[in-house]
């Protein structure tokens, strides 16, 4: 079963443990419960409202399961992400196998994730009638380790053909791009999930360097999908619908349930990224050569489930 995705946007609510319930309260008086979630139902709780507080129990309750804390910022981005510290009951041997992978395979592995997301942008066009062969051409041409740059070539040819020439990607714009922050946000609390229960690091990176972020794993695997976010907004977009609402959050999160092509059939964005982070690991440990990647044929079947 797919985790259930909680995110508390009211202002003063107090988070706590209660009999294997995330319990949410108002702290207005008269205090009072106004929800309640089994935490063994939980894929991820991001925190988005002022004036929040937790309990130290419920967090690690949540460290416990593997479930990340995601506290954003004002612009929708993740300030920091609370994640588990064992995640899988191999961790110590996969970390140090992670800890040791050679500078080959991490370019060899960064490549197949280059091409993969070229292919998924490639996917997204083709969706909403633009031209794809522009992003299609550069996947043959990423090499071992991306010496090329195609990742960032592809990004400024993709996003003019997906938003138009006037758009610019800026994390601290409004409008389409805090859409955009929004849906990378949950994205990327799935992705940290999942390389924690794969028993590995978020830090030791195939490609990202910025020497302050503690996920550069994360950011790594993440990208293949960022395209099915991106559909999302594109449709939010064509709707007139560009503000982060209640209604616009809901239809972001429910993008991580479309589903993608795979080599063993039609497979959730969120198990596709479980699925990516395992086989990461099982190639550090030199058990397969390749990364589990989805097709490159974009959604099969947009918002496939709701979610919370």
């Amino acid at each position: 079963m797919l985790g259930r995705i909680v995110e508390v946007t009211e202002e003063r609510r107090h988070l706590s443990l209660h009999r294997g319930f995330l319990l949410v309260e108002s702290t207005v008086p008269p205090r009072a419960e106004v929800g309640r979630v089994p935490l063994d139902d939980l894929a991820a709780v991001i925190a988005n409202g002022h004036g929040l507080s937790y309990s130290h129990n419920l967090l690690v309750a949540l460290g416990e399961r593997g479930v990340p804390f995601v506290l954003c910022g004002s612009n929708h981005l993740p300030v920091a992400v609370l994640a588990a510290l064992d995640g899988h009951h191999l961790q110590a041997k996969r970390f140090d196998a992670q800890l040791a992978a050679s500078l080959p395979i991490r370019k060899r592995l960064w490549a197949d994730i280059v091409r993969s997301k070229l292919a998924q942008q490639a996917a997204t066009l083709s969706a909403v009638g633009a031209a794809s062969a522009p992003l299609k051409a550069l996947v043959a041409q990423v090499r071992s380790g991306d010496p090329a740059n195609l990742e960032a070539q592809g990004a400024r040819r993709y996003w003019g053909l997906l938003m138009g020439d006037g758009f610019r990607r800026d994390q601290t714009a409004g409008g389409a791009n805090s859409l955009l922050n929004y849906g990378y946000t949950v994205l990327r609390a799935c992705t940290a999930r999942a390389v924690t229960a794969a028993g590995l690091h978020p830090t030791p990176a195939l490609h990202h360097a910025n020497e302050g972020n503690a996920m550069r794993l994360v950011d790594d695997l993440m990208e293949p999908f960022r395209p099915t976010v991106d559909l999302c907004v594109w449709r939010l977009v064509q709707q007139g619908r560009t503000e982060v609402t209640a209604d616009t959050k809901r239809e972001l999160v429910a993008a991580l349930f479309d589903e993608l092509p795979t080599e063993s059939g039609a497979t959730p964005v969120m198990v596709c990224a479980q699925r990516l982070a395992t086989s990461l690991a099982q190639v550090y440990l030199g058990e397969r050569k390749k990364l589990d990647l989805p097709a490159a044929k974009g959604p099969l079947r947009p918002h496939a489930e709701s979610a919370d």
